[in-house]
């Protein structure tokens, strides 16, 4: 820990600094010419930055094609060629969360430090996009075992890195639905993913020599790699290490932090990085929704399985791929809507279970007939559960609004430890409970009670919390409402 010399010697520097900036009591927006000249100014900020974060959407629609791409590989020999047996498969799905679920963390914790997420993301990209490419030329169960290893290692620094940026330059209020823009790359993924594969696994089957679910594996990586090259210049750092900014919506940028928070953001860069992680470590709220979140991963861990579940309605290979597409083009529609909703009416909890509730319904469906039409409905239910999944996200960044070092780690904790749900969830499908699968989905059902459950109790701690500081503002006589906690 450093000294009181030191934390005082680095709030004249921040004092010092060109990008802090005092507020004049009497007219706190008068730097900006009036509140009318500063909202437009502020609308002016928030499209830029929207703008240019619209890029972490084929970032994450490129990461979860990577990670999900042998699903697809599947169908068209990957098995087969590879040598595979029993639970190999599976195994090679899971292996992946190994290095997805340690790296998250010091990942976080690093990107805090750099300050330069327009360069550490997107060669994390590059690097993640070659290993997609290398797994094609693999030959074996133990060359593609490695491949999935590593590749997991790397793509561990995008989304907690996403949702730590965005936590960086949007309001709480603000934060639903940028958190539901940048998931719906990962449920449109999985429409786009089985569009693209079902065209080049019924394409490129003998091309040069190569089977087609090599070309998946080339076409796709080189694709990422294309796509990392243009973020680095398109990706914004943090407000205080952004080049393109002015320095008036430089300041409104900070501006904008501290009056959502009741602090500053930068300046309670606190004690040192360290203190960060123990911080997140040792609050309990961070292990209750990493564990809601765990159990609620489960609940999704059809995902990966999507088209063999859309193969038990008994059509070919092109027609299970496409099938797969219109629940999940659904779901991004709706996790839009709901998450906007939530936002505006600043409700958390019962948009996340009335979701997780429809899913629910699709499994108990998806469990009692095999009725194609009732199967193709409860795969619509099933899916849209992620929507609610992309509001717990954004209860989830709310929830740890300061110091940033803590919400850096915190993030990145809860999302690594929740992959923990993948690799059960690897495990959940077994080909031998199918067709019907009415064991992998009454699992689905429990957990995601279970997470419904743990979301109820979280929100009555929350509740507890902001009465407490209702309490306290009021023994101090301050009239002006602080921080609450979004329930």
């Amino acid at each position: 820990m450093p000294s009181s010399t030191h934390s005082s010697e680095h709030d004249k520097e921040k004092a010092q600094s060109p990008t802090s900036y005092a507020a004049d009591p009497a007219d706190p927006d008068a730097e900006f010419g009036g509140t009318e000249e500063r909202k437009r100014l502020e609308r002016k900020l928030v499209l830029k930055i929207d703008l240019r974060m619209s890029i972490l959407i084929f970032i994450y629609i490129l990461n979860y094609i990577d990670r999900n791409n042998a699903g697809a590989a599947r169908l068209r020999g990957f098995e087969a060629d590879l040598g595979l047996k029993g639970q190999e498969f599976a195994t090679l799905l899971s292996i992946l969360y190994v290095g997805y679920i340690i790296m998250q963390i010091p990942s976080n914790m690093f990107l805090n430090w750099i300050g330069k997420p327009s360069l550490y993301l997107p060669v994390c990209m590059i690097v993640w996009g070659a290993i997609s490419c290398l797994t094609g030329i693999t030959q074996n169960f133990v060359g593609a075992l490695l491949t999935r290893f590593f590749l997991g290692f790397v793509e561990a620094a995008f989304f907690p890195g996403a949702l730590f940026l965005l936590s960086k330059w949007y309001k709480r209020n603000e934060l639903g639905l940028r958190t539901a823009i940048l998931y719906c790359g990962n449920i449109i993924s999985n429409a786009f993913g089985a569009l693209m594969a079902s065209g080049i696994l019924n394409g490129m089957q003998g091309k040069l020599g190569h089977a087609a679910w090599r070309w998946l594996f080339f076409i796709e990586g080189a694709l990422t790699i294309a796509i990392a090259v243009l973020a680095i210049f398109v990706l914004p750092d943090f407000p205080t290490t952004t080049k393109w900014l002015t320095p008036q919506e430089r300041a409104l940028a900070i501006r904008r932090m501290e009056e959502d928070v009741g602090v500053g953001d930068e300046e309670q860069t606190e004690t040192g990085h360290g203190a960060g992680f123990w911080m997140a470590v040792l609050d309990w709220k961070v292990w209750w929704l990493a564990f809601a979140l765990t159990s609620q991963v489960v609940a999704l861990s059809f995902n990966a399985y999507f088209p063999t579940l859309s193969a038990t309605m008994g059509f070919n290979r092109t027609v299970t791929l496409l099938l797969c597409a219109p629940p999940f083009i659904f779901t991004a529609i709706f996790a839009f809507v709901l998450s906007r909703h939530s936002d505006k009416v600043g409700e958390r909890f019962y948009h996340i279970v009335g979701s997780f509730g429809v899913g629910i319904l699709g499994f108990v469906i998806a469990i009692s007939t095999m009725n194609t039409a009732a199967r193709y409905i409860s795969l619509f239910l099933m899916a849209q559960s992620y929507a609610g999944f992309v509001v717990l996200y954004a209860w989830m960044s709310n929830s740890f609004p300061r110091p940033p070092s803590k919400r850096a780690v915190a993030l990145a904790l809860m999302n690594a430890f929740s992959q923990l749900g993948n690799v059960a969830g690897s495990y959940v499908w077994p080909t031998a409970w199918g067709p019907t699968y009415r064991n992998s989905y009454g699992i689905c059902i429990a957990t995601s009670g279970t997470a419904i459950l743990m979301c109820w109790i979280f929100r009555m701690h929350l509740i507890s919390l902001n009465k407490k500081l209702d309490r306290e503002e009021e023994e101090r006589g301050v009239k002006t409402k602080g921080f609450r906690y979004m329930i």
